[in-house]
């Protein structure tokens, strides 16, 4: 049978038709994974948090997620606040010698209503009151003779160097000032209500800023100092944040170990700041940082907060697939409390035995990334290297940098986190979440050298009121030099 030519045409039509929604079918199968892919992602943006990201905790807000160390802890749900059962407490107690005593003695009797003024004293009980004496400015009047000599010569006493104007604040409310502005965060315009509550002082705010840059301007030979000892110390931690200063976008640069603090403030973010920071470019020690990648250019010995790649294994440990991720967190945990034991054994290292089964599992783990994550087809579509997920560059870090993973497995000196760092900068966070940012530049480097000095003499158990009143009184507190650290555990070839 021969079709009819109107036939012909109309499969010839219905072909196209078919061969045309197929291309659109196509088309939209492409469009649905590329729309499932972007969703995927956007999901995974919005779930980071403090947890499983470097994002600071301030940053969760009002959904701040629940410690899942705490979730299904019956002991912690049956504890009461307070203190707790074995600990030791903590009270008021008298003194021995009180500054003042006042005597109380009863008029009449409570029976009879005799007097009492010649009864004989049998007893007597002490109550001590701690209170504050009355709060007042001191004016202290100096003044310097002028003496002729008998040669014909006029000569004139010297004034006290904090005594700069015919009227002018001490030593005292100086170091007060700073105290309030920058140990313990007050704005300006409120730590000069307080100093005229409390005081009686008419502090104008310029006068406050004023201060702050004197007390900056005399640390110069602290900073030197405090440079050099981060330079030469063993082991030392970096970190950085962002500040707005002068309606900016700046960068803070913290240098810091158990012992030392250092503050520096600058527009750049990268190597251009820590060079002037003054303390990577000269350091010897092992430096422990997040591996952010400006970090890697300084030729040290490097090891990796491992904190910070727990927070990230834990936010690919959801995806499918992924099980590396859980296993590699376990890996990380018991390379800690491996290190605890040989630190607390006093040991150097972690025993070479224990440290090969770690590195064993360490490869093994890699082996199972590399797996679950293969490197993604050439398209030909774009140049360059194909973007990867999360998970897989996670991976790349982990395989690359995997002795500095590992650090602390050799050299039981290098903690497992970088939370020294992270807990010195967390003041600046504060300052800032407090006064909102710095106006000048000049502002910003004043506030982080004080608070340089303060953190510093803190960690060393000064008094910051004493340590601030040594510094207007131009003798600022100097660290003791650190003592030589103990030779360090050599590497594996």
């Amino acid at each position: 049978m021969i079709p009819s030519p109107g036939l012909e045409a109309t499969v010839a039509v219905q072909a196209a038709v078919i061969a045309e929604l197929r291309a659109v079918n196509a088309e939209q199968a492409c469009l649905i994974a590329t729309l499932q892919a972007r969703v995927v992602q956007l999901e995974r943006r919005l779930g980071k948090d403090s947890s499983n990201s470097s994002k600071p905790p301030s940053s969760d807000g009002l959904g701040k997620p629940a410690r899942a160390g705490r979730q299904g802890d019956e002991l912690a749900a049956r504890r009461r606040p307070g203190k707790q059962p074995g600990a030791p407490g903590a009270h008021l107690a008298q003194v021995a010698q009180p500054d003042e005593v006042a005597w109380h003695a009863p008029d009449r009797c409570g029976g009879c209503g005799a007097t009492l003024a010649d009864a004989p004293v049998i007893g007597v009980e002490a109550r001590q009151v701690f209170d504050l004496p009355p709060l007042r400015l001191l004016a202290t009047e100096h003044r310097a003779e002028r003496r002729r000599c008998a040669c014909g010569t006029t000569t004139a006493a010297a004034f006290p160097d904090h005594v700069r104007a015919a009227a002018c604040y001490g030593p005292g409310v100086r170091a007060l000032v700073c105290y309030l502005c920058v140990h313990q965060h007050l704005p300006v315009d409120r730590a000069a209500q307080l100093l005229a509550d409390v005081l009686g002082a008419s502090v104008a705010t310029g006068t406050l800023a004023a201060v702050l840059a004197e007390g900056a301007a005399g640390l110069d030979g602290f900073l030197a100092i405090i440079r050099d000892q981060l330079a030469a110390a063993p082991v030392a931690h970096f970190d950085e944040t962002g500040a707005r200063v002068a309606g900016r976008l700046h960068w803070v640069h913290s240098a810091s170990t158990s012992l030392l603090s250092l503050f520096t403030v600058h527009a750049k973010r990268g190597k251009v700041a820590m060079d002037q920071a003054g303390v990577l470019p000269g350091f010897v020690g092992v430096a422990v940082h997040d591996g952010w990648a400006p970090y890697w250019r300084y030729e040290v010995t490097h090891a990796l907060c491992g904190a910070h790649l727990l927070r990230e294994l834990d936010a690919i440990t959801d995806e499918p697939g992924q099980g590396w991720a859980a296993g590699m967190a376990e890996l990380l945990v018991d390379a800690k409390l491996a290190c605890d034991r040989a630190r607390a054994a006093g040991a150097g290292r972690v025993d070479d035995a224990v440290g090969g089964r770690l590195h064993t599992r360490y490869e093994r783990l890699l082996a199972d990334g590399r797996a679950a994550n293969p490197p993604p087809p050439a398209t030909g579509r774009r140049r360059g290297r194909a973007r990867r997920s999360p998970a897989a560059r996670l991976l790349a870090r982990l395989d690359t940098h995997r002795d500095e993973v590992l650090r602390l497995l050799d050299d039981c000196r290098v903690p497992f986190d970088n939370n020294q760092a992270e807990r010195d900068l967390r003041m600046v966070k504060l300052q800032q979440k407090i006064s909102g940012c710095w106006r000048t530049p000049a502002g910003a480097e004043a506030f982080l050298a004080l608070r340089s000095y303060l953190a510093t003499a803190r960690k060393h158990g000064r008094n910051p009121l004493a340590v601030l009143g040594q510094l207007f009184e131009g003798r600022p507190w100097l660290p003791a030099p650190a003592p030589g650290p103990p030779p360090a555990p050599p590497y594996p070839a």
